[in-house]
């Protein structure tokens, strides 16, 4: 059978949310690193991939693991406010993975996966295809562009950029807002839950005042957020805006924050730099338009996302996929709540999912999960808060360990200073 460009690229157009099983190309292409024994196939080194790979190795080195990402630097979200803010580098948020080659003997491919056959057990990337006996994977967010009136999902971010996928698109938020004038507004939208980070943007907020207060004083933040309220850590945020950005609640004209909650991004206009909900229509001089999100691309290529198209059903034992055989999915693409989308619940979720995966392969029983999440969220470059919570399984359902967890009880330097050990340990796990 052959297959021109233009019948592949429908191919894959038609894969789009459906399983490739039994696609025949898929079957026919060179295979690389031929298998000799179990194999793990990983896609995604970031904060679940990385320690998913790494902890199989440590439970048993007879299991091969293969770690696919498409980029051989990691550069992580969290911590990319304070980047934002002027007291971070995005030098310090970058890892690469050569030491879990090195130290654990994780095959590392860099290459881009384009689709994933279940029923063949294969990854496809542009070199050929890699078998495997299980697959975790490890995804992270695609947005939902479409949900968005006059949203170009390649123009836009270059002029309203997103900055929830941190990198070029963080510094160039970090550059417009440099180049503001004095007395300018930042709009800024949070979409609805869930999403990524559930105090990122808010964190964002603090961390875009804190850069105007020491720099551009006479400016001013208009936050909409979609949801009812702020999503987390409500309480804390409103007290640091107040003690910090002299936010009013019953006034938004006074103070440098004006937030707006219940306020739903539905279209932009990118050559007028507005934003519209439906009610009113702002202009910013800076816009950071924050969209509606999904599991990553190929976890819709795999066929594991679930009816409501936005995330992957998955047992919460193992983390395989209620939709697929042998494949696993962890960290911000998998349906987990109430355990947010964060890096440190994917951590957690990858050990969970390492462990059994390991004990399905030797058939042995499966070992009850027990997850734990902590979230910082800065309010300047000396202060911060907190939140945290203690998972596990019960009934099929991961539910939050009554009594546990909770949040700091008031801003806190040092929160501050526990939340720079927390990023350079997970960073330095992830990456040794």
């Amino acid at each position: 059978m052959t297959m021109n460009r233009r019948s592949f690229m429908k191919l894959m157009g038609a894969a789009t949310g459906v399983g490739l099983a039994g696609v025949p190309y898929l079957s026919s292409a060179a295979e690389i690193l031929p298998k000799k024994g179990r194999r793990v196939v990983v896609v995604g080194a970031g904060f679940g991939g990385s320690i998913v790979a790494k902890y199989i190795r440590m439970t048993d080195p007879t299991i091969e693991v293969v770690l696919i990402d498409r980029e051989k630097k990691f550069i992580a979200c969290p911590f990319s406010n304070l980047v934002i803010g002027g007291f971070r580098t995005l030098e310090e948020n970058t890892i690469t993975h050569d030491k879990l080659a090195a130290n654990h003997g994780v095959k590392l491919v860099f290459d881009e996966v384009t689709a994933i056959d279940t029923a063949a057990k294969k990854v496809v990337v542009s070199g050929g295809t890699i078998a495997y006996d299980r697959l975790v994977l490890s995804p992270g967010i695609d947005f939902r562009f479409e949900e968005i009136e006059g949203y170009d999902p390649v123009k836009t971010p270059e002029i309203m950029p997103h900055a929830w996928k941190a990198g070029p698109q963080t510094l160039l938020l970090k550059k417009q807002l440099e180049s503001m004038k004095d007395g300018g507004t930042v709009v800024l939208t949070v979409p609805p839950t869930p999403f990524r980070c559930p105090p990122g943007p808010y964190e964002r907020i603090n961390m875009i005042a804190f850069y105007l207060k020491n720099h551009k004083p006479n400016s001013k933040i208009i936050a909409w957020d979609a949801n009812e309220d702020i999503v987390s850590k409500a309480g804390l945020f409103r007290k640091g805006w107040t003690k910090h950005y002299g936010y009013d609640a019953k006034d938004s004209s006074k103070g440098m924050i004006s937030y707006h909650n219940n306020s739903k991004l539905t279209k932009i206009d990118m050559k007028a730099m507005t934003v519209d909900n439906g009610v009113e229509s702002v202009h910013g001089d800076v816009i950071n338009v924050i969209p509606q999100q999904k599991a990553g691309l190929i976890a819709h290529k795999a066929g594991v996302v679930g009816e409501d198209k936005k995330w992957c059903p998955v047992n919460q034992v193992t983390f395989e996929s209620t939709l697929a055989k042998d494949v696993h999915v962890i960290g911000d693409a998998c349906s987990a709540a109430p355990m947010p989308k964060s890096g440190y619940s994917a951590n957690s979720q990858a050990k969970v999912c390492a462990l059994n995966v390991v004990q399905l392969m030797n058939g042995q029983d499966l070992i009850p999960p027990s997850h734990v999440n902590v979230c910082y969220s800065y309010i300047t470059d000396k202060e911060a808060v907190t939140v945290s919570a203690v998972y596990k399984e019960a009934g099929g359902k991961t539910i939050a360990v009554p009594n546990s967890g909770g949040v700091s009880p008031d801003l806190s330097e040092l929160e501050a200073i526990y939340g720079k050990s927390w990023i350079k340990n997970i960073l330095t796990e992830m990456s040794s």
